[in-house]
This record gives C-alpha cells, structure tokens and sequence, in this order.
C-alpha cells in the first residue's frame, strides 16, 4: 500500500507505574518539551499496579499545554460508553482540543469479568465494540435524545457535551473481525509493534484496505499509528535496532509503502534518553525524507556536507561564512562584535574533545534547514497553496521557533544526542565554555545578547502569522500581511544565519576545551 499522504505525528507510549506517579508525569512533559505530538497510556483497569488511566490523562493535561493525549486503548467493557463519551469530550474541551480515543475490545476477559465487567466471548467483545462506538458518536453529534440497544442500550440519553474538535476513535485490531471493525467505524488503526511486526502490519493493513472500500471508505479515510520500541546503538542490527538514520530510514519506509503516519515509543534503557534522541533526530529525519519523496526526490538524504568538518583556530578577520551573509544582528552592528581571542588547542594527549564542535554544527545545519523550510511555507502562503493557520503551525513545531537555537549542542556532547531544553542547555553549555576557556567572556555576551534579538523577531514573525490568520476569511490574507512575512523571513535567515557562523567560528577551539562527556 502507498504512502496515504496523511502529516505525519512522534509521540511517547508512556509507562504509567503506580509506584513512579511522579516520573509518569515528569515523562509526558519531557516528551511535550522535546516536541513529541502524542502521549498514549495503556489502559488495564484490572491492574492495581498501573494508575488509573483517564485520572492520569485528567492530570496530565493539566500538567502539559500543547501535547495530544489518549487512552491506547481504553479498556471499554470496564468504561460505559456513554460516560466515556462524556469523559472525553469534557477533557477535550478543557484542553482546547488535545484529545483522542483509542479504544479496544477488552484483551483480558476473565479479569475484567473479575473486576465486574461483563463476561463475553470474543466474539460477544468485538459486537459490543460495534455497538459502543455507536452510542459515543451519537453522544457527541445528536442533536435529540438518543435511545440504542445492543450490548449497551441507552434510552432517552441526553446528548452532549460536543467535544472542542472531531476526536478521532483509533482502534486497536488484529484479528480478522476486529479489522473488519476497524475499516468500516474507526478513525484510526492502532497496532503495536509487540504484537505485529512490520512483515505482518505489511498483511494487515492491504487486508484492512480491502475490507474499507468494501465497506464503501478509502484507505486513506483510516490513519495508521504503530507503537513501536527498539534500541538506540551505534551498530547496525534489526528493526529499530541501531543509530538514529536507521530508525529514520525504517520508519520511513512504513510510511512510504504501508501508509502508516504516527509512530509512538515505547522507551526502554535510559528512558529520557531515548525520548530525546526519538524526538531530536529521528523524527525530524523521517519528516525530512518523507517531505522529499513527497515532492518525487529520492526518500534517502544525502550525505550531510559537514561530516569531515575539521576543528580549527579561525582564521583572518572575516572568519569562515556558512550559508549566509554577515549582517547586523538586529540593531547589534557586526563591526561590534567581540573577536575571538587566539586559543591554542588542546595537545593530541590533552583533553581535546573535537565532538563539542562536530555537534554544534550538526543541529546548526538543522536550523538553516529549518530556515529553508520557512522560507518554502512562506512562499507556499503567497501563492495561496498554504494557509497562514497551517504555516504557524508547521513553524511552531521547528526548532528554531522554540528560542533553542544553538544551545543544544552541549547536551549532545554529554548525552549522544542533542536534547534541547534551554533550562539545561542555559546552566551547562555557555557556563562550560566560560570555565573552559575565560578568554571568550565578551563572545558569549555577545552570542547572549543576539539571542535575545533573535527572540524578538520570531515573536514578531509569529504576531505577524497571527494577523494573517485572522485576516484569512473568504477573500485571503492581505497583499501587506504576506509581504511583511516575506521581509520578516528574510530579516529572520540573514541575522540566524549570520549569528550561527559567528558562533561556530568563534566557539571551535574552546568547545574542544570542555571536559570530557561524563
């Protein structure tokens, strides 16, 4: 099956242990501030060592702002359907729209029968599914008193409240009758990498395929979304199993040539570790090849032009200029800028760690990609291909609309990848560079400063998108509006651009001078 062209979304599966509440909800902010789109929990009610599912997502929607959440899946003979209804659309209107519903038959019958839910077949689960689903949709779109029967009649039921936005149902299905399920009813397929491999989602989803356009859908009116774990290494081994391009180019066949559009982590290890480096790298690498073979190039990216890159001492007084001309940092004058003291690096036997600099450039060449794809939304709004509602969205998402910039590049050095948190990256990275080398004290001000001018303009780029959207009716954004975001995106790439190869220029040798990764 073809790619189904749906956006793509990352997400956490996250572990809900009673005996760790606090780093339950400790994980779900992690992931929201690396990015992530999703945060699932299972749902096993019959589990005294599990927290309650819909309690838990009640506070993590409290304790997070912009991250999506959902039950995956909700144990539905243990949540009547017409009170999970209202459940749902109450948190999603509380949260401003940020919830789903994964829902599911039941997996352990006996022990929800044990718990006091009813006794079924699997046969007796899947028709009452059916009937469930049924009665939440009436729930939230009747517009008069709804009377059901089946397996959970329900007469003279009030409807309401209407969630904030249409929750989408995800199913989780393998089984035949359940996929049957799936492709006539649901919004979404949820398998689980624990229970399919990719060679049978490969199976599953053509058979889905088929029984929805029977059933008189398309296959892209279901999206796909595959919880999936592996390991993080340097070595090549299985699925999900190596570095970070691996996960990328795995992934990204999923979505090229099975449809699927979503993947959530199951982390396992080192479990901040592995959010952040699912958040940071892998994610981003699939957007990016996906976003190519979209547009017919190939899926594979090429080979990034700054592997080789050598740590050396600048040299001259222009310095080394990287994909942008020097220019004013907005109202800070680059003939004002500090020139970077002439440091000896360090000794081949003494403490030279040439990945401080190797990784500040990596995610700088993230950023200038980023500012490429700006750029490309902006001219997508222009021509009217894009709207400004969507742009703001796709460019909140980016790094470089966050204010983490270049500061990054420290925790990648510590912790394999580059976590971007600037709470850390504030206390550990410019400080380090200080102690390392105190001669590069005015650069740093310097770099802080820009920083602070670089804010000020996204916050006006953003304004600025916030303006066009609300002019955005039947007759479009304003000729001005899309204008004054061209300048502003252009004001944007030349002081970023300008700013990031100051700093590589100026921070090569003192970088190496840090201590050593603990």
């Amino acid at each position: 099956m073809p790619d189904l062209g749906h956006e793509l979304t990352f997400g956490l599966f996250l572990p809900n242990p009673a005996s760790q509440a606090a780093t339950v909800v400790r994980l779900a902010q992690v992931a929201e501030q690396q990015g992530l789109d999703l945060v699932g929990v299972q749902d096993h009610p019959y589990n005294a060592d599990l927290l309650d599912t819909w309690t838990l997502l009640s506070h993590l929607a409290a304790a997070t702002s912009t991250i999506r959440l959902f039950p995956g899946v909700a144990c539905l003979p243990l949540r009547p359907p017409a009170v999970l209804a209202r459940s749902v659309a109450s948190l999603d209107l509380l949260t401003g729209g940020r919830v789903e519903l994964g829902l599911g038959a039941g997996y352990l019958l006996d022990a929800i029968g044990r718990m006091g839910g009813p006794w079924l077949t699997r046969g007796e689960a899947v028709d009452a599914l059916a009937d469930a689903i049924e009665v939440i949709r009436a729930i939230w779109t009747a517009d008069e008193p709804i009377t059901l029967g089946g397996h959970y009649p329900i007469e003279s039921v009030a409807p309401g409240p209407a969630p904030a936005h249409p929750v989408g149902i995800w199913v989780g299905a393998y089984q035949p009758r359940m996929l049957s399920l799936t492709a006539r009813l649901a919004d979404g397929w949820l398998p689980s990498q624990a229970y399919a491999s990719p060679d049978q989602t490969r199976d599953l989803n053509a058979r889905m395929d088929e029984m929805a356009v029977d059933a008189g859908r398309r296959p892209a009116d279901i999206v796909r979304i595959y919880n999936v774990n592996g390991r993080f290494g340097s070595a090549a081994g299985g699925f999900l199993d190596g570095p970070p391009a691996q996960w990328a180019s795995q992934l990204t066949d999923l979505v090229l040539e099975q449809g699927f559009s979503s993947f959530l982590l199951a982390p396992g290890g080192d479990i901040v570790s592995s959010i952040e480096c699912f958040a940071q790298e892998v994610a981003p690498d699939v957007r990016e090849r996906v976003a190519a073979a979209r547009r017919g190039g190939p899926a594979e990216p090429e080979p990034m032009a700054r592997a080789a890159v050598t740590v050396a001492a600048p040299e001259g007084d222009d310095g080394i200029e990287r994909d942008g001309s020097w220019g004013d940092a907005g109202g800070l004058p680059v003939q004002d800028r500090p020139r970077p003291p002439v440091l000896d690096p360090p000794a081949p036997s003494g403490p030279s760690h040439p990945d401080n600099f190797r990784n500040l450039v990596a995610i700088h060449d993230h950023l200038r990609a980023e500012l490429e794809q700006i750029g490309q939304a902006v001219g997508q709004v222009a021509e009217g291909e894009l709207t400004p509602a969507a742009a703001r969205t796709l460019i909140s998402r980016m790094t470089v609309r966050q204010n983490h910039w270049t500061l990054g590049s420290f925790c990648a050095s510590y912790c394999r990848i580059v976590t971007i948190h600037h709470a850390v990256e504030d206390a550990h990275m410019f400080p380090g560079v200080r102690a390392a080398a105190p001669q590069v004290g005015a650069v740093v001000d310097r770099l802080e400063a820009e920083h602070l001018v670089i804010a000020g303009v996204l916050e006006r780029f953003d304004r600025a998108l916030v303006d066009l959207v609300r002019e955005d009716g039947s007759s479009g954004p304003t000729d001005d509006g899309i204008t004054e975001i061209g300048s502003l995106a252009e004001h944007l790439g030349e002081i970023l651009r300008s700013h990031l190869a100051y700093e590589e220029d100026s921070l090569a040798v003192a970088l190496t001078m840090m201590p050593a990764p603990v």
